[in-house]
């Protein structure tokens, strides 16, 4: 087996995760943009805690860190993780999402925690 290979196990695992629309666009954002809780309720329309339960879901098996600056925590992909270069090809077929993060920020609700 080639190094770089992903077990037939991880890899179901990985697409389980990543199954949730919710998870599956989060990480796609947080690929290219660290983000925090509140903007996540902002744009799923979902409460704090079942963000948060998401991404302790995703931060478990290490797709996502998470960066505390101040009292605020930011997440995003954790691109050294032994399954990112499957999960990147994943996410490369995917529809860009700045979309949602373009709204946030005409609405003028983009990192409200801050």
């Amino acid at each position: 087996m080639l190094k770089t290979a992903i077990e037939m196990d991880r890899a179901a695992m990985i697409l389980r995760l990543l199954g949730d629309k919710t998870r599956l666009t989060m990480v796609k954002i947080l690929d290219s943009h660290d983000c925090c809780v509140c903007e996540f309720v902002e744009i799923f329309k979902v409460s704090q805690p079942s963000i948060s339960q998401h991404l302790r879901k995703l931060k478990d098996v290490g797709l996502v860190k998470e960066e505390r600056r101040g009292q605020w925590i930011f997440y995003s992909v954790n691109k050294s993780n032994e399954y990112y270069p499957f999960v990147s090809q994943i996410l490369s077929q995917l529809p860009d999402q700045d979309d949602k993060l373009n709204e946030l920020e005409k609405q003028g609700t983009r990192i409200t925690c801050c």
